[in-house]
């Protein structure tokens, strides 16, 4: 069913992970690791699986970078199959909060990117009407995207040579949320002239037309929109949606009674408990949204109303992109180790978020059900599922049935080796270290404990004559691509940063990396962090890690003994097969990340100072969710918006 191109064929022990990974899931093992290294070909293994089983797939990515770099490789791999992108739609999105100690409420604001729209739908409508589908998906893939069955059954059917009436199929449309109109056409919008229908859905590039004599279809073809040339013939076509959320009229209905009781109930709630003012509140806006549902059949905020459109009891779980799929699809989850925890995360945030909402009477307790899935949700719907990174996590040791290594590199690459050194006399070290690496025309990345750190170590590079520009959170996602590419074009000799992981700075001009301070034990210098640091020397065939510390950590033990182990493997596979290591040849690629940076998502929104939100009102904000994030433990976000908090205030000059 899948058509798989390559140049390549499966080399190193990828043969043997692709043979363990199939098999495991012919014997219906449920959870499978795949534990691949950097640079071994964990994507070429995956798109394997995909082409050996014949099943649909999907594939979630931790962020919308690594999605992207996905998406296009899923795509050169599988050029005659349908590859889809589903990501978060919002260009920007402030979500609707309420600060209780500050009385600020927080109107939702968000722009809609009609392109990832179009993906969406594209991808809705491909997992509904074919098997060789694979998706690449971020964690929106866990966020409700409307009923599988109504985006199914509402569509317009039309065949050759059938007769239909003209205000059937006008009242069709317009269920399906299209627009008419007679220029400007662009998707979700038809226009009717004549005896000629042209429809443009959202979800293709083309246009189609169906021509008429009198109520008999006699043509149904599709056109290009732009140069209105015929491009193919069909005899019958189904119309999908417009929108993901699209529901009857007498769902409609019933969702409004169904609202009116609950609102009462919630009226009488606030009363008792002496709340007039959340009382008046939540009765005051509620019933707006009703007038709004009941004249045009939506109101702003509808989303909060889905449980009722659905049919779903209180606590019930939303309708994701997971229920689109049948039940035999194949799930991977890439960089688990990042992804896993990220998906478990979701559902608490919203919920805090949400409750101050409802607990202050602007939203009724429904809309805490329009939610992502919690995690167990989210492993009860997703069916066989294979974990891959290259440093798995607690929960891919505990619930996989089999671990599948690939440590062999098809370019017989090894692990890089990994020195220790005492910190006394570090950067000098560094420097005489980088001046052999940049005879050799290649690349040093340093890693450092703070941004302070990372700004004073540049400028003191770049004082000692070594090109070097720093990486951290408070450069926007372009001024970051930026730095990289300088690296790879030679512009620069050495990027020194804090986190350097999540910068998908997989680069083969790489032959150096330091960590400094590696003895400071914490999340930045974990056993997993530490592995997957040593990794961005992995690409070349000189590529060397020095860890300067002054004493040996359990986490610097068993990342050295990890690297160790693999090395030797990689050694001896080298020797038997009589292969010499070369470094990896890698283009600069295009900028295929254009649409996506500086995008402030629902899956990952931050606060920012908006149209009607002074300073101060952000800083409350932000204090709030951060005193927020440390109830609940989760002191990694607690420190980012402390971060925000210190740059707010430096910004705008407040004490």
């Amino acid at each position: 069913m899948y058509d798989l191109y390559s140049e390549y064929e499966p080399r190193g022990d990828q043969p043997l992970a692709i043979e363990q990974l199939v098999q495991g899931l012919n014997d219906k093992k449920r959870f499978q690791t795949l534990l691949g290294v950097t640079g071994s070909g964990k994507t070429y293994t995956m798109a394997n699986v995909i082409a050996k089983t014949g099943r649909p797939a999907l594939i979630m990515s931790p962020n919308k970078i690594l999605a992207v770099q996905l998406y296009h490789e899923f795509k050169e791999f599988f050029p005659n199959n349908k590859v889809e992108f589903f990501v978060s739609y919002y260009d920007y999105y402030q979500p609707e909060a309420y600060v209780p100690t500050r009385d600020i409420y927080i109107e939702k604001n968000a722009d809609i990117n009609d392109i990832l729209v179009k993906m969406r739908l594209s991808t809705l409508k491909s997992i509904l009407t074919r098997k060789d589908v694979i998706v690449v998906s971020s964690v929106s893939a866990i966020y409700a995207s409307g009923n599988p069955r109504d985006f199914a059954n509402i569509n317009l059917y039309l065949k050759k040579g059938q007769r239909y009436l003209r205000r059937d199929i006008l009242e069709k449309l317009g269920k399906m949320q299209y627009t008419r109109k007679e220029d400007d056409f662009t998707g979700g919008t038809f226009r009717w002239k004549g005896e000629t229908l042209e429809i443009y859905p959202v979800y293709d590039d083309h246009g189609i037309r169906i021509t008429f004599f009198d109520d008999e279809i006699e043509n149904i073809i599709s056109f290009d929109i732009y140069n209105r040339t015929h491009i193919e013939d069909f005899d019958k076509i189904t119309i999908y949606p417009a929108k993901e959320f699209v529901t009857t009229e007498d769902k409609i209905l019933g969702a409004i009674k169904d609202i009116e009781n609950d609102l009462d109930l919630q009226i009488q709630k606030f009363k008792k408990n002496g709340k007039l003012l959340e009382a008046q509140r939540i009765e005051q806006r509620t019933r707006q949204d009703i007038e709004f549902l009941e004249t045009m059949g939506y109101c702003k905020g509808i989303e909060n109303y889905s449980r009722y459109f659905d049919g779903r009891k209180p606590g019930d779980s939303p309708w994701t992109l997971l229920n689109y799929f049948e039940k035999d699809f194949l799930t991977f989850i890439d960089e688990s180790h990042i992804a896993v925890p990220q998906i478990g995360g979701m559902y608490k945030g919203d919920y805090a978020r949400k409750k101050n909402l409802v607990d202050f009477g602007f939203r009724l307790p429904s809309s805490l059900d329009n939610r992502p899935l919690r995690f167990d949700e989210f492993a009860q719907r997703v069916n066989q599922t294979i974990l891959v990174s290259a440093t798995p996590g607690r929960f891919e040791k505990e619930v996989s049935e089999q671990v599948v290594e690939q440590i062999i590199r098809p370019t017989g690459l090894l692990d890089p080796e990994v020195i220790v050194r005492a910190t006394e006399g570090q950067i000098d070290d560094f420097v005489s270290e980088i001046s052999k690496i940049v005879k050799r025309n290649e690349r040093a990345l340093a890693v450092v404990l703070t941004k302070k750190d990372a700004e004073m170590l540049s400028d003191h590079l770049n004082l000692m004559g070594i090109k070097s520009e720093y990486l951290h959170s408070e450069l926007d996602t372009l001024e970051r691509a930026e730095v990289v590419k300088k690296l790879r074009n030679g512009d620069i000799d050495v990027v020194v940063g804090v986190n350097l992981l999540r910068e998908g700075l997989d680069m083969p001009e790489v032959s150096l990396v330091v960590i400094m301070d590696a003895d400071r034990e914490g999340f930045l210098r974990s056993e997993t962090t530490l592995i997957q640091t040593i990794g961005r020397a992995a690409r070349n065939v000189n590529g060397k890690v020095l860890l300067y510390a002054d004493k040996m950590t359990p986490a610097m033990k068993i990342s050295i003994d990890e690297t160790n182990r693999r090395r030797k493997i990689q050694k001896t596979f080298n020797e038997e097969n009589n292969i010499i290591p070369t470094s990896i040849i890698k283009k600069l690629p295009d900028d295929v990340f254009a649409p996506f940076k500086d995008k402030m998502t629902e899956e990952d929104y931050v606060f920012e100072v908006g149209e009607g939100m002074s300073p101060e009102d952000y800083l409350a904000v932000l204090e709030e969710e951060m005193y927020k994030a440390a109830s609940e433990l989760r002191y990694e976000d607690a420190a980012k918006y402390r971060d925000e908090i210190n740059n707010v205030k430096k910004k705008y000059s407040i004490n």
